[in-house]
């Protein structure tokens, strides 16, 4: 069994693995990832609306990556409408892009047990294979925090290069045209991000569980035996 200081760090290692397999169920469960404004194009144009007019004009969204919420606004005040992704709004999306999204996402929960599985193994015990150890655990949390990572430069390529907000925003719509004139990404995105982070803290951990710590010498002392001791 590894000693108390090891023990400690590997604890800390696996609860970060298991924080970060939580923080990824709570982001794929809150609709939260983005938000933004849109302006209803088609309202603006039929009452050649000016600058002071065009707050009656834009609404609000807000969405993850199964469902959210749309607010029109086109001159006769807000309607608010829920959607959800799947069955019918992927195929207007770039399905392929979002399902991987979703993959990469299940594949970091996975990586996340296992890596925390590591940790849990080298805090009870000594592994006897090298890659059962320390270097395994750097290995799953790598793998891990890579997949995060390119699950979340998926989505971003999703919202920047294939329109995702404008696309969500105009689904069903046939008289009215919207645009996305803000976005801002939400709690959600930033969970998956604290997600992968905490994959490379315990990289860090990993690496200050080997400092060797100094070892602590007791000093022994010796016998001396007196003539006095003899006659006794």
């Amino acid at each position: 069994m590894p000693g108390w200081f090891k023990t400690a760090w590997y604890g800390l290692a696996s609860l970060l693995s298991f924080s970060s397999f939580i923080l990824i169920i709570v982001a794929l469960v809150v609709p939260h990832w983005l938000s933004g404004k849109i302006l209803c194009q088609t309202g603006v144009d039929l009452v050649n609306a000016t600058d002071r007019e065009l707050v009656k004009f834009i609404g609000d969204i807000y969405y993850g990556l199964f469902r959210g919420c749309k607010v029109r606004q086109c001159g006769l005040g807000g309607r608010q409408s829920h959607f959800t992704i799947f069955p019918h709004l992927v195929k207007e999306l770039n399905a392929g892009l979002h399902v991987m999204i979703l993959l990469l996402l299940f594949l970091a929960l996975a990586l996340a047990l296992v890596s925390m599985g590591f940790a849990i193994l080298n805090m009870i015990q000594v592994p006897y294979r090298a890659v059962n150890g320390p270097g395994g655990i750097c290995l799953w949390n790598v793998l891990a925090g890579g997949v995060m990572a390119l699950a979340i430069a998926s989505f971003v390529a999703a919202v920047k290069f294939h329109d995702l907000t404008e696309r969500i925003a105009n689904f069903q719509e046939k008289l009215f045209q919207f645009v996305v004139v803000e976005e801002q990404y939400e709690e959600s995105f930033w969970i998956c991000v604290a997600s992968a982070s905490a994959h490379a803290a315990n990289l860090v951990v990993v690496a200050i569980s080997q400092i060797p710590l100094p070892e602590i010498k007791t000093k022994i002392e010796e016998a001396t035996v007196t003539a006095e001791d003899i006659l006794y």
